[in-house]
Protein backbone atom coordinates (compact mmCIF):
# COMPACT_ATOMS: atom_id res chain seq x y z
CA UNK A 1 0.00 0.00 0.00
CA UNK A 2 2.96 2.22 -0.54
CA UNK A 3 2.37 4.54 -3.27
CA UNK A 4 4.93 6.63 -4.56
CA UNK A 5 5.46 10.14 -5.73
CA UNK A 6 3.79 11.61 -8.65
CA UNK A 7 0.57 9.33 -8.51
CA UNK A 8 -1.85 11.38 -6.70
CA UNK A 9 -2.07 15.71 -7.56
CA UNK A 10 -0.20 17.57 -5.53
CA UNK A 11 -3.74 19.22 -3.94
CA UNK A 12 -4.76 15.85 -3.08
CA UNK A 13 -1.63 14.88 -1.36
CA UNK A 14 -1.80 18.15 0.89
CA UNK A 15 -5.23 17.05 1.68
CA UNK A 16 -4.42 13.95 2.78
CA UNK A 17 -1.53 15.85 5.22
CA UNK A 18 -3.62 17.77 6.94
CA UNK A 19 -5.71 14.98 8.03
CA UNK A 20 -2.92 13.22 9.33
CA UNK A 21 -1.14 15.98 10.95
CA UNK A 22 -4.37 16.85 12.53
CA UNK A 23 -4.55 12.80 13.70
CA UNK A 24 -0.45 12.99 15.25
CA UNK A 25 -1.34 16.39 16.67
CA UNK A 26 -4.44 14.93 18.92
CA UNK A 27 -2.43 11.47 19.50
CA UNK A 28 0.66 13.79 21.00
CA UNK A 29 -1.91 15.77 23.26
CA UNK A 30 -3.73 12.45 23.78
CA UNK A 31 -0.12 10.84 24.70
CA UNK A 32 1.45 14.27 26.78
CA UNK A 33 -2.14 13.39 29.68
CA UNK A 34 -1.29 10.29 30.32
CA UNK A 35 0.07 8.51 33.01
CA UNK A 36 1.62 5.42 32.14
CA UNK A 37 3.73 7.52 30.12
CA UNK A 38 6.77 5.81 30.26
CA UNK A 39 5.78 1.55 29.63
CA UNK A 40 3.48 3.64 26.67
CA UNK A 41 6.51 4.55 25.17
CA UNK A 42 9.10 1.73 26.05
CA UNK A 43 6.15 -0.58 24.12
CA UNK A 44 5.04 1.61 21.28
CA UNK A 45 9.12 2.22 20.65
CA UNK A 46 9.10 -1.97 20.35
CA UNK A 47 6.56 -2.11 18.28
CA UNK A 48 7.19 0.52 15.73
CA UNK A 49 10.68 -1.24 15.60
CA UNK A 50 9.29 -4.78 14.80
CA UNK A 51 6.65 -2.87 12.63
CA UNK A 52 9.26 -1.55 10.16
CA UNK A 53 11.02 -4.46 10.40
CA UNK A 54 7.80 -6.56 9.60
CA UNK A 55 6.56 -4.96 7.13
CA UNK A 56 9.72 -4.50 4.89
CA UNK A 57 10.28 -8.47 4.71
CA UNK A 58 8.91 -9.21 1.49
CA UNK A 59 7.59 -12.99 1.61
CA UNK A 60 6.27 -15.04 -1.44
CA UNK A 61 2.87 -15.46 -2.16
CA UNK A 62 0.68 -17.51 -4.52
CA UNK A 63 -0.17 -14.59 -5.63
CA UNK A 64 3.07 -14.16 -7.55
CA UNK A 65 3.32 -10.54 -5.50
CA UNK A 66 5.40 -10.67 -2.12
CA UNK A 67 3.93 -10.00 0.80
CA UNK A 68 4.38 -7.28 2.95
CA UNK A 69 2.30 -7.73 6.73
CA UNK A 70 1.71 -4.58 8.33
CA UNK A 71 1.29 -5.02 12.26
CA UNK A 72 -0.24 -1.91 12.53
CA UNK A 73 -3.57 -3.62 13.34
CA UNK A 74 -1.56 -5.08 16.53
CA UNK A 75 -0.70 -1.65 17.41
CA UNK A 76 -4.55 -0.65 17.65
CA UNK A 77 -5.17 -3.23 19.37
CA UNK A 78 -2.59 -3.66 21.84
CA UNK A 79 -2.98 0.74 22.35
CA UNK A 80 -5.39 2.08 20.83
CA UNK A 81 -5.96 3.40 17.30
CA UNK A 82 -4.10 6.83 17.50
CA UNK A 83 -1.07 5.14 18.66
CA UNK A 84 -1.43 2.74 15.37
CA UNK A 85 -1.35 5.75 13.42
CA UNK A 86 1.73 7.18 14.90
CA UNK A 87 3.72 4.24 14.26
CA UNK A 88 2.43 3.49 11.01
CA UNK A 89 3.32 7.54 9.93
CA UNK A 90 7.36 6.89 11.30
CA UNK A 91 7.19 3.47 10.09
CA UNK A 92 6.23 4.79 6.64
CA UNK A 93 8.99 7.51 7.09
CA UNK A 94 11.93 5.54 8.26
CA UNK A 95 10.93 2.90 5.03
CA UNK A 96 10.95 5.89 2.67
CA UNK A 97 14.53 7.29 3.82
CA UNK A 98 15.95 3.68 4.36
CA UNK A 99 14.15 1.50 1.45
CA UNK A 100 12.33 3.91 -0.53
CA UNK A 101 8.91 2.73 -0.18
CA UNK A 102 6.14 4.95 -0.79
CA UNK A 103 7.44 8.91 -1.03
CA UNK A 104 7.10 12.13 0.82
CA UNK A 105 4.11 13.94 -1.19
CA UNK A 106 1.83 10.62 -0.96
CA UNK A 107 2.89 10.47 2.68
CA UNK A 108 -0.46 11.90 3.83
CA UNK A 109 -2.21 9.48 1.84
CA UNK A 110 -0.13 6.42 2.84
CA UNK A 111 -0.68 7.17 6.40
CA UNK A 112 -4.53 7.72 6.07
CA UNK A 113 -4.76 4.59 4.61
CA UNK A 114 -1.80 2.37 6.66
CA UNK A 115 -2.34 4.38 9.74
CA UNK A 116 -5.82 6.41 10.33
CA UNK A 117 -8.26 3.46 8.13
CA UNK A 118 -6.64 0.78 9.17
CA UNK A 119 -5.82 1.24 12.91
CA UNK A 120 -9.36 3.03 13.52
CA UNK A 121 -11.29 0.06 11.87
CA UNK A 122 -9.57 -2.77 12.94
CA UNK A 123 -9.78 -1.08 16.60
CA UNK A 124 -13.76 -0.38 16.09
CA UNK A 125 -14.40 -4.44 14.45
CA UNK A 126 -12.11 -5.35 17.53
CA UNK A 127 -14.33 -3.73 20.58
CA UNK A 128 -17.59 -4.57 18.51
CA UNK A 129 -17.14 -8.28 18.97
CA UNK A 130 -14.80 -8.08 22.33
CA UNK A 131 -17.94 -9.31 24.06
CA UNK A 132 -18.16 -12.33 21.65
CA UNK A 133 -14.69 -13.80 21.65
CA UNK A 134 -11.25 -12.34 22.28
CA UNK A 135 -9.65 -14.43 19.82
CA UNK A 136 -12.44 -13.72 16.94
CA UNK A 137 -12.55 -10.19 18.03
CA UNK A 138 -8.50 -9.56 17.27
CA UNK A 139 -9.28 -12.00 14.28
CA UNK A 140 -11.90 -10.20 12.96
CA UNK A 141 -10.69 -6.53 13.46
CA UNK A 142 -7.10 -7.44 11.70
CA UNK A 143 -8.81 -8.48 8.61
CA UNK A 144 -12.00 -5.96 8.63
CA UNK A 145 -9.29 -3.25 9.24
CA UNK A 146 -7.16 -4.54 6.12
CA UNK A 147 -10.00 -4.63 4.02
CA UNK A 148 -11.10 -0.87 5.01
CA UNK A 149 -7.75 0.02 4.33
CA UNK A 150 -7.66 -1.72 1.06
CA UNK A 151 -11.04 0.26 0.63
CA UNK A 152 -9.53 3.44 1.11
CA UNK A 153 -7.08 2.92 -1.24
CA UNK A 154 -9.22 2.32 -3.97
CA UNK A 155 -10.81 5.49 -3.09
CA UNK A 156 -7.70 7.03 -2.94
CA UNK A 157 -6.40 5.91 -6.23
CA UNK A 158 -9.95 6.09 -7.93
CA UNK A 159 -9.79 9.52 -7.04
CA UNK A 160 -7.03 10.49 -8.65
CA UNK A 161 -8.24 9.18 -12.14
CA UNK A 162 -5.12 6.43 -11.91
CA UNK A 163 -7.09 3.29 -11.88
CA UNK A 164 -10.86 1.75 -12.62
CA UNK A 165 -12.72 0.52 -10.21
CA UNK A 166 -13.31 -2.78 -11.62
CA UNK A 167 -9.36 -3.28 -12.26
CA UNK A 168 -8.37 -2.19 -8.12
CA UNK A 169 -11.09 -4.90 -6.80
CA UNK A 170 -9.94 -7.80 -9.12
CA UNK A 171 -6.65 -7.12 -7.68
CA UNK A 172 -6.38 -5.63 -4.36
CA UNK A 173 -9.32 -6.97 -2.59
CA UNK A 174 -8.36 -10.78 -2.89
CA UNK A 175 -4.36 -9.90 -2.36
CA UNK A 176 -5.34 -7.97 0.94
CA UNK A 177 -7.90 -10.32 2.03
CA UNK A 178 -5.33 -13.51 1.77
CA UNK A 179 -2.91 -10.91 3.50
CA UNK A 180 -5.61 -10.21 6.23
CA UNK A 181 -6.66 -13.77 7.10
CA UNK A 182 -2.37 -14.99 7.51
CA UNK A 183 -1.98 -11.12 9.63
CA UNK A 184 -5.22 -11.98 11.56
CA UNK A 185 -4.39 -15.61 12.98
CA UNK A 186 -0.84 -14.43 13.32
CA UNK A 187 -2.26 -11.48 15.71
CA UNK A 188 -4.24 -14.00 17.44
CA UNK A 189 -1.22 -15.99 18.43
CA UNK A 190 0.48 -13.23 19.62
CA UNK A 191 -2.19 -11.69 21.68
CA UNK A 192 -2.74 -14.59 23.38
CA UNK A 193 0.94 -15.53 24.08
CA UNK A 194 1.35 -11.87 26.01
CA UNK A 195 -2.15 -12.66 27.77
CA UNK A 196 0.24 -15.43 29.26
CA UNK A 197 3.40 -13.41 29.50
CA UNK A 198 2.89 -10.15 29.99
CA UNK A 199 -0.83 -9.61 30.97
CA UNK A 200 0.01 -6.05 32.19
CA UNK A 201 0.20 -4.80 28.83
CA UNK A 202 -3.22 -5.33 27.57
CA UNK A 203 -3.84 -3.38 30.18
CA UNK A 204 -2.30 -0.22 28.94
CA UNK A 205 -4.92 2.76 28.37
CA UNK A 206 -5.71 2.32 24.53
CA UNK A 207 -5.36 5.42 22.87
Amino acid sequence: MHLPDGIITLWQSLIYWILVIITIIIYLFKVSKNEENEKRIVFTAVLAAAAIVTSSISIPSPFGVPIHFFLIPLVAILLGPLSGVAVAFLCLIVQFFLFGFGGITTLGANTLTIGIALSFSTYIFYKFTLELNESLSVFSGTLMGIVIATLTQVMILMSAGVATLEMLMATLIPFYLFIGVIEGATNVFIVSFIAKVKPELLKLNKI
